[in-house]
This record gives C-alpha cells, structure tokens and sequence, in this order.
C-alpha cells in the first residue's frame, strides 16, 4: 500500500480559508464604515468550481507538491470567500471582452457580404454586357455569325473557369480572425471593383448611347472583360500564395513560462500573418503548457524567499539596547546565510525524490495496464465462443476494465501534475479506441507517458483561446530583420525574434578525374 502521501491538499486550503474566515469576522466592524464611504469597492463574486471527478481530482491544488491519495475520503468542504474570485473589474474586463467579440463577428460578416456583392457584379457583368442590347435595341442589332456564336461558348467556358477558380481561392472558411485587413485581398479587390466600373464607364458611353448595331463587337467586348478577370485571379494566386512559398526569415519563438524554443522559416507575410502561422505551428510542436509543473513547491518557496530584515525600534540612544540587537541581528543573518547556502542541496534531494516516486508509480502502472489488456484478450477469446448477440462492444469492454487500472493512473497523473489534463470520460474514449483498433498496452501509455502536443488533448485546451498580438511596428508591414513581436495568451506568452536568411554564395571547384588515378607496381620477385 502506498503510503508516501502525507496530508490532504483540500484540507491545507480550507483550514487556511476557515481561518481566513474567522479574521473577516474579527475585522468587520473595523472597516464596516470604510466600506461605506466612497472608497474603491471590494464587492467579489465567488466562482464555485465544478465538481471534481472521482478520478483526476481538482487543479486547485496544482501548486500542492505533496497530495493525499485518498483525496476522496479527506476532503474538507471549503467556506467562505473563495480564492478564485472576481472583482468588478474583471467583470468590466469580460464584458469589453464579449463586447470585442461582438465586434469580430460584424466585421466578419461585413467582409463576407462585401465579398458576395463584389462577386455578384463581377461574374453578372459580362452577362449583362450581352444580354442589354437584345433587351433595349433588338431590331437594329446585326445578324450574329458564326464566329459570334463561337464567342459565346468561349465566354460561357471561361466564366466556369473564373467561377471555380473565385471559389477555390477565396471562398474558404477562415481559420482566424485577423486584428486588420488582409492588404493584398484589400488592393485585389480595389483593383477589380475600379477595372469593372471602368468597363461599365466605356460600356455606357460607346454601346449604350450609340446603340451599337454590331453584336460581334460587342460579344468581343464582353470577352476580352472575361479575360481581364482570369488575368487578375493570376495575379491574385502570386501575391496570396506564390509569394510567401520562399523562405526569407527565420523566427525564434520563445514560451515565456518554462523557455520552450522552436525555429520556423518565414517568406515574406505580414506581421499578423506571420502570427497566425506560429500559433498554427505552436498547437503542431510545442508540448502542452502546463503551469503545475511550473509551481515550486510551498516548503522550497518558502525557504528560498526568507529573508531577514532587522531594524533597530529603539533608536540610538540606548547603547545596551542596541548592542544587544545588533549582536542578534549577526547571528541571525548567519544563520539565514548558512540556509541558502544548503537550499541547493534540498532542491536536489526534492528533485531525486520526486524522479524516484515518478519512475515507482510509472512501474505500477505499466504493470496494470498489461494485466488489463491481457484480460481483454482472455474476454475475446471467450466471446468468440459466444453468440452474435452476447458479445461485448470495445466502450462496455473499457468500461469493465477501466477500474482495474484506474487508481494507477490516478497517482502516476497526480505525481506528475497532469491530472487536469485528463478527464475520466476522455481516459475511457481513449482506452476504447485503442481496443477497437487492436493496440498494445505501451500504445495506450504513450499519451500519459509523455506529455504530446496541444491538439492531442480536449477541444477546451486549445479551442476558444484569444490571443493578443503585441507589436511596435503596424500589424499589416512586413517582416524585417530584428523584428520583435509578443503573441499573449491568458497564461503565458510568446516572444518571437526574426532574423533575415542569409544570402549564400556557393562556388564550385573543379577536381580533374585523371588527378585521381594512380598506378600499382608489383614486384616480379616474392617470397614463397
């Protein structure tokens, strides 16, 4: 039985919060008038957490280095005001942050309409340049040979073209929402909504006032329109997506909490973009953040912030007096020096008592987990004896032996501080599709084993996150060397350094093939 497990981290919380609790009431009367007077409030709400599984329990005592194994039957029910509490200004801060979040949608679906309508004109326009002269001058229209009708499938191949081509490079949902506009898609769409009201422009003043009687003249006009279009689609597909293929910069992303580091090559995107391409590639590489692991211990915190201060209270007069507290305040100043000087040694010792009960309880769990599964495999042998009807499906199959191993994967998930990681329903998912498919029992512990990277874990880790751009430089220039830029999330941050590539020159050296042959002589005469 394990026993290395000495008090309970709920307990530890609600005897400091009961006695928090009974000095509110000693102080009440103190500062019930403080209160009242215009002073800056101190109203808090109290977020009661969730009740915690009996399996992973609660990550409010992440910060705990020691915890209770039987937390379940030692906890203490916590009153009071709770320490996970919100004031009015981060009740403030929460509704601008909803209302910002209001905003973000407006102008996405702006975008989007502004977007529908733009198309709408572009791909009716050359429609319209044919269709308005059958509609207002039909009887002086000329006979439409067969060349013109020739143009006709030429237009109508070409619009599917242009259609295709629209959907497949703009009309895809978006992964982000970006801080400004994108300035290319800006300047195309400038640029085609000034092109197509340029063609309406030389389209009223020539066709519509003249009447102009021949039809192939203008069915030509309304293909070379078609044409201009697929031509700034081109131009549009190399500036939005030729153009950053090559690599230009190489940045240095940097997690502020534990210092994790990755390298990525940039090409040539803009500030926010290149945001949004680290923090896709930050979900992809770096392991999950995790700030238990982060949290030293209460007992080593303790003792590496004590720090003596002594002040002479009496003041300089008494000459006993003083003499006397200064002598104390030598002895216990050394005696301060000669702690730190062992605070290495404790952290050391820490450290190999933690790494000694991880490696314990990581064998405690291999051993059930390959005991489960050969108790998996003993059931399918005997199911395959049964009927269609009586045979186990993989979820009631995990189930069944999920708490064979689950108080293992308790502890090893709490000496390891992943508890909140994992839930119970997440375990059983994961067991039940590692049954399904037929994996081993090192399969299933590789998750648990080793901490994988964010978008191994549930949706609520990584989905509904904000991010915060923090730049000096405009969002929407470009990269450039020795550029700085902060991407902040609730719980940490990353910095990113940018450093141009290099130019490389390579030069070539020839080595001339006969400088490589070389003639072997034998002597006729050997020794036998």
């Amino acid at each position: 039985m394990d026993t290395e497990s000495t008090y309970s981290g709920y307990s530890y919380y609600s005897g400091r919060s009961r006695g928090s609790h009974r000095h509110g009431e000693r102080s009440r009367d103190h500062h019930k008038s403080r209160s009242k007077d215009g002073s800056r409030s101190e109203k808090s709400v109290t977020i009661n957490a969730p009740p915690a599984e009996p399996l992973l329990g609660d990550s409010s005592v992440l910060g705990e280095e020691v915890q209770d194994d039987n937390w379940g039957e030692t906890t203490t029910a916590v009153t009071g005001t709770s320490e996970h509490s919100l004031s009015q200004e981060d009740i403030v801060r929460i509704t601008k942050d909803l209302e910002d979040s209001v905003g973000l949608d407006c102008r996405r679906y702006f975008s989007l309409t502004l977007a529908v309508v733009l198309g709408l004109l572009v791909f009716l326009t050359p429609l319209a340049f044919l269709a308005l002269p059958h509609l207002l001058w039909p009887d002086k229209l000329l006979v439409c040979g067969t060349a013109c009708e020739g143009l006709f499938i030429s237009v109508a191949f070409k619009l599917l073209i242009l259609l295709l081509a629209v959907w497949a490079l703009f009309f895809r949902a978006p992964r982000a929402g970006l801080p400004r506009v994108f300035v290319f898609r800006a300047l195309l769409a400038v640029l085609v909504l000034l092109f197509v009201v340029s063609y309406w422009l030389f389209y009223g003043v020539r066709i519509l006032d003249s009447q102009d009687e021949n039809y192939q003249g203008i069915v030509q006009y309304a293909v070379s329109l078609v044409d201009a279009l697929l031509f700034i689609h081109y131009l549009a597909i190399v500036l939005l997506e030729l153009r950053q293929l090559q690599p230009a910069f190489s940045v240095c992303v940097t997690r502020s909490t534990d210092g994790e580091t990755r390298h990525y090559n940039l090409g040539q995107l803009s500030i926010q973009r290149a945001a949004l391409a680290i923090i896709e590639n930050y979900y992809r590489d770096f392991s999950v953040h995790n700030p238990a692991l982060l949290t030293a211990s209460k007992s080593r915190a303790a003792k590496h912030l004590a720090g003596l201060k002594v002040y002479n209270v009496d003041g300089p007069g008494n000459n006993a007096a003083t003499g006397l507290a200064h002598s104390q305040s030598r002895a216990m100043i050394a005696a301060a020096a000669r702690r730190r000087d062992t605070n290495h040694n404790e952290l050391y010792y820490e450290e190999a008592e933690h790494e000694r009960r991880v490696r314990k309880r990581k064998a405690r769990l291999v051993v059930a987990v390959e005991e489960a599964f050969t108790h998996i495999k003993r059931m399918q042998e005997e199911e395959q004896k049964k009927a269609p009807g009586d045979v186990m499906d993989p979820r009631e199959a995990a189930q069944a032996i999920f708490p064979s191993m689950a108080r293992s994967l308790q502890k090893y998930l709490r000496t390891t501080r992943q508890q909140h990681c994992h839930s119970m329903e997440s375990i059983q998912q994961h067991l039940a599709f590692c049954i399904t498919n037929n994996m081993t029992p090192k399969a299933f512990l590789e998750s648990y084993l080793n901490p994988g990277p964010t978008l191994q874990y549930g949706r609520e880790r990584w989905l509904a996150r904000q991010w915060t751009l923090v730049s000096e430089a405009s969002v929407t220039s470009g990269l450039k060397e020795g550029a700085i830029f902060l991407l902040k999330c609730i719980d940490f941050s990353l910095v990113v350094t940018t450093k141009r590539i290099p130019y490389i020159q390579l030069s070539e050296e020839f080595i001339d093939p006969k400088s490589h042959k070389f003639v072997l002589r034998l002597q006729s005469e050997t020794s036998v």
